[in-house]
């Protein structure tokens, strides 16, 4: 109780925060189109929670299984696995959350990590992705813990520091193959390495306790091996990286344009005024040569470059985990503004009016942004690429529960067999997700109706699903049933195949 009285308004906006933090992501959670990655994730949880052979199958993507893992419990809690898969996600993002009070108040101060904990919550950027059922927010949450253990262990040189630290790299690297880059970048760490006359082999403990953090998260992503197709994992980095070779002659080539998506994502994204902040806030990092605060910086911004320089698709998502390293710095400029104008009696007599006026500064573009999200996507200040991905193109799946639930109910009139426009991605899997278990024969094609679709119509009730702009033209013999609209002109549509 004393613990309380004495700490009871931070206890007071701790709580405010996590509220908010909340407020933002669990309404209407399924109420964004599924995206195909989503949909591929989803379905993969489904599978390997009812065939324990196949707990590693999403190595036959070139992909690593634990945000998967972590999913399959949340399947057998809620009904909807759209809505099982978000919230893993808007879990993740609250450990993140936590995770970036904590290293704030490391780094910084208490009042820091509140400004900081607050523009986690509430900045564009992290609410968008926090409420999708990508790996993105689970690799977030790790990168802040590793690098809270990181610096704890560069002060104070102890084995279970670096056990957990270990553990939490290897839970990083099984989350996404690029978490490798928090295992490269452990030597950073040592900015903030502090000598005592105490210990005189502190810097020997360092490297040793390092190496051992190294083991663990090795041994913990080597465990992959058990499953099959453990080769793919590094044979499809090809496929998203550019290799030294292939830049030779034209290193800025990806690099230009990819700074180009990025002037425009974080104005939108994190908003101008937390951007001004974050900005400032890394201009008084180095004024005052903080080497806690060199150390997150390079943590955020050494990612943030190597994807400008080798990625050959760029989307927002792939920086997500820079983004509340990033905020940390906009947290500390704050509390550095409030400090200073009470130094110069600027508040005098209305302690709360900057901080107020700060909050509603910070609060009022994220509003506008946020309301949209969750009441009428997309907003408005989506950047053009990720409303393309995200709600307009094949890769937004529209209208799919709707469809499912019309087919199960067809089921009372005999074998029900649905194609769909699509092998892998979107459809069929943002399809299958709720025909889990319902005994409907799902068969996939390209953006026409094929043979074994047509043949199977002569014998039951058989539909097609695809996107209306790929079918246009090329699809006959059925009848138009229902039709999803997209943001856009495109829409998703559910025909009924006609026996020939």
């Amino acid at each position: 109780m004393r613990f309380i009285f004495k700490y009871k308004w931070g206890i007071v906006v701790g709580l405010a925060i996590i509220a908010l933090f909340f407020l933002l992501r669990l309404p209407n959670l399924t109420l964004q189109p599924i995206f195909a990655d989503e949909a591929i994730y989803i379905r993969w949880a489904q599978v390997m929670r009812a065939e324990p052979t196949l707990r590693f199958l999403p190595l036959s993507d070139g992909k690593t299984p634990l945000f998967m893992w972590a999913m399959m419990p949340f399947l057998k809690v809620f009904e909807d696995p759209l809505f099982a898969g978000r919230f893993l996600s808007v879990v993740s993002g609250f450990v993140t959350l936590l995770g970036v009070f904590m290293l704030t108040r490391k780094v910084f101060n208490l009042k820091a990590a509140f400004w900081a904990s607050l523009l986690y919550a509430i900045v564009p950027y992290t609410v968008f992705f926090d409420r999708m059922a990508l790996v993105d927010s689970m690799l977030s949450a790790f990168t802040v813990w590793a690098l809270y253990f990181a610096l704890w262990l560069a002060r104070s040189q102890r084995l279970d520091i670096s056990m957990i630290l270990g553990f939490i790299l290897g839970g990083a690297w099984l989350t996404k193959t690029p978490a490798v880059l928090n295992l490269l970048l452990l030597p950073v760490s040592i900015l903030a390495f502090k000598k005592t006359k105490v210990e005189k082999h502190a810097f020997l403990k360092l490297f040793l306790f390092w190496a051992v953090a190294i083991f663990i998260a090795l041994a913990m992503y080597n465990l992959l091996r058990l499953g099959p197709n453990f080769h793919l994992l590094s044979s499809r980095n090809a496929d998203y990286v550019f290799s030294p070779l292939e830049l030779v002659g034209r290193p800025l080539d990806p690099f230009i344009p990819h700074f180009h998506d990025i002037s425009d994502w974080f104005p939108k994204l994190l908003t101008l005024p937390v951007l001004i902040f974050l900005i400032g806030g890394i201009i008084e990092v180095f004024m005052e040569k903080n080497r806690k605060g060199l150390v997150v910086l390079l943590w955020a911004l050494i990612p943030l470059f190597l994807a400008m320089v080798f990625l050959r698709t760029f989307t927002a998502r792939y920086l997500l985990s820079s983004i509340p390293l990033l905020l940390i710095f906009g947290g500390y400029c704050i509390e550095g503004i409030i400090k200073y104008l009470k130094k110069t009696k600027a508040l005098s007599g209305n302690s709360f009016l900057i901080p107020g006026g700060l909050f509603l500064l910070l609060m009022y573009p994220a509003t506008q942004f946020n309301y949209q999200l969750l009441t009428n996507p997309p907003p408005t200040f989506l950047p053009q690429e990720e409303r393309l991905g995200y709600f307009e193109q094949w890769t937004a799946g529209y209208g799919f529960k709707e469809i499912a639930r019309f087919l199960i109910e067809q089921k009372t009139k005999g074998l029900v067999v649905v194609g769909t426009e699509g092998f892998f991605g979107t459809l069929p899997d943002g399809l299958y997700i709720y025909l889990d278990k319902s005994n409907i024969s799902v068969v996939g094609s390209h953006a026409t109706i094929s043979a074994q679709v047509r043949n199977a119509a002569k014998d039951h009730l058989t539909f097609f699903v695809g996107n209306k702009s790929n079918l246009k033209g090329s699809v006959s013999g059925v009848e138009l049933i229902k039709e999803y609209p997209k943001v856009g002109s495109d829409a998703t549509v559910l025909y009924k195949v006609v026996p020939r």
